[in-house]
């Protein structure tokens, strides 16, 4: 069973600032960690690997930097690393990430996909569901519990808003994982050592085959125009009272907004 799991190097959302002349993130001088969803994505990677054998690749896109959240992953015990960086990917949207993603992917090789939900950054959770149709191959959202693991088949609860569905699929998949489903072990002595020395394959456009009009700038149909922090009001009201009393005033003012 051969297991990649999609992660992204992120900035740290307690540091994060903006640039207020061109309204995008301020990176430069920003601790960057591994997107947290991503990391529930790692420790599923492993589960899988322990329960069927098999080997877990872990994949990025980005600059040079993100080798240490690939080094980061293998000392929680993954396999291999790749890191796609070539400047001609910088300005990629998420269609464009996504293609870029899938043509490394299809070189690779691969029976289970796995991504965190989304990333804390952009927030968007839209590339996993992209590489997954770029690959023309099932994707199921918000994973929450393995249920079975097989060669050719996987049994796994995806979270509702009032439950679970039990989906089956055949292989290859993509799942998208949430913070329910594990909580992600730490490092091992022996796993940081093994980080230390392990060789981190890089590859460029050209490695994967990528078309220039597919990336970067020039492949994105999307671009971000505007980045800003939500407003505050203080607009707020307290409701007194017993209980009863606080539940009718509640009602009387979600009708009066026409909330109801």
């Amino acid at each position: 069973m051969k297991t990649i799991v999609c992660i992204k190097q992120v900035p740290d959302t307690a540091e994060v600032r903006i640039n207020p002349e061109t309204n995008t993130l301020i990176r430069d001088g920003v601790p960057s960690i591994i997107n947290p969803y991503d990391m529930h994505a790692i420790e599923a990677g492993l589960y899988i690997k322990e329960k069927t054998g098999g080997s877990v690749t872990v994949l990025t896109m980005g600059p040079p930097q993100a080798e240490t959240a690939l080094r980061y992953a293998i000392s929680m015990g993954v396999d291999d690393a790749v890191l796609l960086t070539d400047r001609a990917f910088a300005g990629s949207d998420t269609c464009a990430t996504a293609y870029i993603l899938s043509k490394a992917i299809e070189q690779l090789g691969v029976d289970i996909i796995i991504c965190g939900k989304q990333a804390i950054d952009g927030d968007t959770a839209q590339v996993s569901p992209e590489i997954a149709e770029f690959l023309d191959i099932p994707h199921i959202a918000y994973i929450r519990k393995f249920d079975d693991i097989k060669n050719d088949r996987i049994v796994v609860q995806r979270l509702m808003d009032e439950g679970y569905d039990l989906v089956e699929s055949s292989l290859p998949v993509l799942l998208t994982v949430v913070r329910e489903l594990n909580d992600p072990r730490m490092p091992s002595l022996k796993g940081k050592i093994a980080a230390k020395k392990a060789e981190v394959k890089k590859m460029s456009a050209s490695d994967i085959g990528a078309g220039e009009d597919d990336i970067g700038l020039k492949g994105s149909p999307t671009q971000v125009r505007n980045i800003f922090a939500p407003g505050t009001t203080k607009d707020r009201k307290i409701l007194e009272g017993a209980a009863e009393e606080q539940v009718d005033l509640l009602l009387k003012e979600l009708t009066e907004l026409k909330c109801l």
